[in-house]
């Protein structure tokens, strides 16, 4: 009878146990890497066979609805921003004095060249938001036991990627590897995430490698520097103007 009775008791607290769901695990990874708001500078390096390009650039973002990127080096490029608000994505050209709104068609377009699109560096997309979420498998990358979770778009989003795979490491919530794939699942892209340590009083990757599935032999390579996170960041910084003036 006490075994009965301490077995019924396992069996209900099992059951009452909420299993950790894989839209849960993306909102905590997704959560660690950007915060409330932030604000820091990066150094973007495209990687060819033949050249090698370095941007620098400061950032800003507030959510998944508010961002802005400001080229600070080279000088040709210096002052070249991009801003989103909400779903409208905007550039601003100081070497013709314009501003331009930017077409959902531009959101596959590469940006400044690079590995990464439009889409990819303001987060015009929303793991958490525009796709569902299922486990698939687990799997070990580096030192790190990880899930590996497929997300598809939901079909009301506006999205560019027909699938992602994400692998986000078990106990700390690292994103290590996310890949892209277009409407067909074929894999577009690869972007692996290292050199965790802490940045604004977190501990997070604060390397990326975007890589082309066609063409292994160029990449991308993004640095985190100087990052803050969850600091005071209101809406309206997100501006047309300042998008213009902000330095």
């Amino acid at each position: 009878m006490n075994r009965l009775l301490i077995y019924s008791f396992f069996l209900l607290f099992c059951l009452t146990i909420k299993a950790q769901t894989a839209t849960e695990v993306i909102t905590k990874a997704d959560a660690k890497m950007q915060g409330k708001t932030n604000r820091g500078m990066m150094i973007m390096t495209i990687i060819r066979p033949k050249w090698t390009r370095e941007i620098s650039m400061k950032v800003w973002a507030k959510g998944v609805d508010y961002s802005m990127v400001l080229i600070t080096e080279p000088s040709r490029d210096k002052g070249t921003g991009t801003l989103k608000r909400e779903r409208e994505l905007w550039s601003w050209q100081p070497s013709i004095d314009r501003i331009i709104k930017m077409p959902p068609s531009m959101m596959m377009q590469s940006w400044m060249g690079s590995d990464f699109t439009n889409d990819d560096l303001v987060n015009q997309s929303s793991m958490v938001v525009d796709y569902s979420h299922e486990f698939i498998s687990d799997t070990i990358i580096g030192n790190y036991d990880c899930w590996k979770i497929a997300m598809y778009p939901k079909e009301d989003a506006a999205v560019v990627w027909g699938k992602l795979e994400a692998y986000i490491s078990k106990n700390d919530y690292f994103q290590l590897m996310i890949k892209y794939f277009d409407e067909d699942e074929f894999l577009v892209n690869t972007m692996k995430l290292s050199e965790i340590r802490e940045m604004g009083g977190r501990t997070l990757p604060t390397r990326l490698e975007m890589i082309p599935a066609e063409n292994s032999e160029q990449k991308t390579v993004v640095i985190y520097r100087d990052f803050e996170y969850d600091i005071e960041l209101e809406e309206r910084f997100f501006s047309l103007q300042n998008l213009k003036t902000i330095r």
